[in-house]
């Protein structure tokens, strides 16, 4: 049973759980795929049908996001933990290098998987990369046939949302991988070997405008412990 927010349903999982449920996964060769829905995405499947329906069919739903937390919280239905997907990615590479399994690096513009790839093997030696494809296509066959061949335990999709979970939904059925994780910036963010606060919080900016203009998802970020769900935000900061 998933914990709902805000019509999203989560699994409820340590971050040591999901990568647990992850390797399982992987066993199957079933071309699973995971899902780390932050409050922005939550805002975009309550307008988009299909990402729902992406989402719902994952089989694996991490929170990905303090505000998801949060609502959680206020609605009873509280989660373990936080399981960013960056972190998320990083703690199940680390236990796949341990058995040289091996990984696809989809997405991004071109070049930026394969610098990924570089500072993927530094870091976790012993992980396999079994290939690599930029996110610019308009028939995305010969990537598939391209994924299939390697074959590989893992598929890192990072295309953004909503078009990398309807991606994994719509080519499950044609792959031959162990799992997918869609993880929208991942690839540029392993690139450049930091993360840039300064063009994160920009980006993050039409989220916020969208989140702010929705009373549900409103709480989502202006949540605080002890504070009545309803009450005004702007309360808060007088």
């Amino acid at each position: 049973m998933r914990t709902d927010v805000l019509g999203v349903g989560y699994d409820d999982l340590t971050m040591p759980e999901a990568v647990d449920a992850a390797l399982e996964l992987m066993k199957g060769r079933a071309a699973a795929y995971a899902v780390t829905p932050n409050p922005e995405i939550i805002m975009l499947a309550r307008e988009n049908e299909a990402l729902r329906g992406a989402i719902a069919n994952a089989s694996l739903v991490l929170a990905d996001g303090i505000g998801v937390i949060y609502g959680a919280k206020i609605l009873g239905r509280p989660l373990k933990g936080r399981v960013p997907g960056v972190d998320f990615a990083d703690a199940l590479m680390a236990e796949m290098a341990k058995h040289s399994m091996s990984v696809f690096l989809f997405g991004a513009k071109p070049g930026i998987a394969d610098t990924a790839a570089e500072r993927l093997m530094a870091r976790h030696p012993g992980l396999v990369i079994a290939g690599t494809n930029d996110g610019y296509f308009s028939d995305d066959t010969p990537i598939i046939e391209k994924i299939n061949s390697a074959s590989p335990d893992l598929l890192l999709v990072c295309l953004g949302a909503p078009k990398q979970e309807l991606w994994m939904q719509q080519n499950a059925g044609r792959l031959s991988v162990g799992l997918m994780a869609g993880l929208g910036a991942l690839l540029p963010g392993l690139a450049a070997a930091k993360l840039a606060p300064w063009p994160s919080l920009m980006a993050l900016l039409p989220a916020a405008v969208a989140v702010l203009s929705a009373p549900a998802l409103r709480h989502l970020l202006f949540y605080r412990p002890g504070l009545p769900v309803g009450t005004d935000e702007r309360a808060c900061a007088a």
